[in-house]
């Protein structure tokens, strides 16, 4: 299509359509990958196997992101999207051909979540940097609720329809409608325009590396913004346990299909947050809503490891859950408006980058803990169980449940020491907005063409 192609969705329509398809796409991926887990921790038995997979998926978008971030600056960022999910379907496919085939391993989930990372690499810092050249400043924090609503619907329908698809029609299933999922995304995508964001000529530009060094620099120079980071890095690393753990902790005292309705169940304070966010739109000061967001999510999630209760673990989930939609949309609508639109790719690549760092090691260590530490210590008759088991209970899953309790009271803590941080606290105060108050067609800077250009401006999540 070209700019006088009048079919081209636009502005804040455009972001409606591509809206629309990650909510059908992001729900597809997470009833596959809630799948994935459920078959592979039922195959093996082993919390490790499990982290590997989730650790295959985790490093290589932790570690490409600042070049994938840098590239979308300088690319289209539609295409990118379109190329991503791609690229996502591919890895998709092959694994579903693999398993009809009766061929599949665990070591093949390895490479192939790999495949998906890089795709998800370029994938998340093209739509959050998108979104600025979509729809207005005044709108920003709605929108991103609405981005929060989609992980909250997915989070409620996959693990119920990933439970019932596998007990009915076993993964191969699982992985078809993933995979029609996929092609429903890319449709949306072909069928709007994002406006441009004015960038180097080829012949001025700086290296990727260089350009990938600016990003840094302008987050060094701005010790608030960086500062924030790091504390994102440390509640990324604590949380990052727990995704490991959820699924295993849930299994030891509920079959599959309950397990799955847990994690729905859980997910609706996530939707129930990410409405009132979407209508809302968010705290007026967003330091404020993300820290003590953050403390309040530490502590439900404690919550959910007291004891091995479905219903209590339930109550824990919805809680916490509820309290993210605040943080993530605080957090991101921060970013969207502190960073200029030409450097968002990178910057938020960046962001992602530092804030996701150290969560691979958590991973790692995750699975050996919980199998040769904290579960032995929780066994009947164990090293805790006449202190710490008389409160949470002994058997298996308990050392799990205490892990859980630990992450917990660690973010909680986490969120009290950011919030403590005067360049932290003040940050909004202090830096400057790059975002303009009002725009045309929904994309700031008056852009209201299908192809329209945004002037540059010289020089997350966390």
């Amino acid at each position: 299509m070209t700019t006088s192609d009048t079919s081209a969705a636009t502005g804040m329509r455009a972001f409606l359509v591509v809206w629309g398809g990650q909510l059908i796409s992001v729900t597809g991926t997470t009833v596959s990958g809630f799948a994935l887990q459920f078959w592979v921790f039922l195959e093996t038995g082993s919390v490790t196997d499990l982290a590997l997979v989730t650790l295959a998926f985790m490093l290589p978008a932790t570690l490409l992101a600042p070049f994938a971030g840098a590239l979308v600056d300088r690319w289209d960022r539609r295409l990118v999207m379109i190329g991503a999910d791609t690229l996502a379907a591919a890895a998709t496919i092959v694994i579903a051909v693999l398993y009809a085939t009766d061929s599949l391993q665990i070591w093949h989930l390895y490479g192939l979540a790999g495949v998906g990372a890089v795709g998800n690499a370029f994938q998340n810092p093209a739509w959050m940097a998108a979104m600025p050249t979509l729809v207005p400043k005044k709108h920003l924090g709605r929108a991103n609720g609405m981005t929060q609503l989609i992980e909250g619907v997915s989070f409620v329908l996959g693990p119920v329809i990933a439970g019932a698809v596998l007990a009915v029609s076993g993964l191969g299933a699982v992985l078809i409608i993933d995979i029609a999922t996929f092609c429903v995304a890319v449709g949306t995508l072909l069928v709007v325009r994002f406006p441009r964001v004015a960038a180097a000529a080829p012949g001025e530009r700086d290296s990727l590396t260089g350009e990938v060094k600016q990003g840094w620099r302008f987050l060094r120079e701005r010790r608030g913004l960086l500062w924030l980071l790091w504390m994102y890095a440390g509640v990324n690393f604590v949380m990052s346990f727990t995704n490991v753990l959820i699924i295993p902790m849930l299994l030891t005292v509920a079959g599959e299909s309950a397990a799955g309705t847990v994690f729905s169940v859980g997910g609706l304070g996530l939707v129930a947050g990410s409405i009132v966010m979407s209508v809302w739109g968010g705290p007026r000061h967003r330091i404020a809503g993300i820290m003590f967001g953050i403390a309040a999510t530490g502590l439900f999630l404690a919550v959910a490891g007291l004891r091995p209760n479905v219903v209590l673990i339930a109550i824990g989930f919805i809680l916490m859950l509820s309290t993210i939609p605040m943080v993530n949309t605080s957090s991101q609508v921060l970013w969207q408006v502190k960073v200029p639109l030409a450097m968002q790719g990178r910057v938020f690549a960046l962001r992602r980058t530092v804030a996701g760092m150290a969560a691979p090691i958590a991973v790692l260590l995750a699975g050996p803990l919980a199998d040769h530490v904290f579960e032995p210590l929780l066994a009947p008759g164990g090293g805790l169980a006449g202190t710490v088991g008389r409160i949470i209970g002994t058997g298996t899953g308990r050392g799990i449940g205490l892990m859980v309790i630990l992450s917990g009271v660690g973010v909680a803590l986490l969120g009290l020491v950011g919030w403590s941080l005067p360049r932290v606290r003040h940050l909004e105060e202090e830096l400057p907005d790059h975002l303009p108050d009002e725009a045309a067609d929904g994309a700031p800077g008056g852009a209201g063409e299908a192809d329209g250009e945004i002037p540059g401006v010289p020089v997350p999540a966390g």
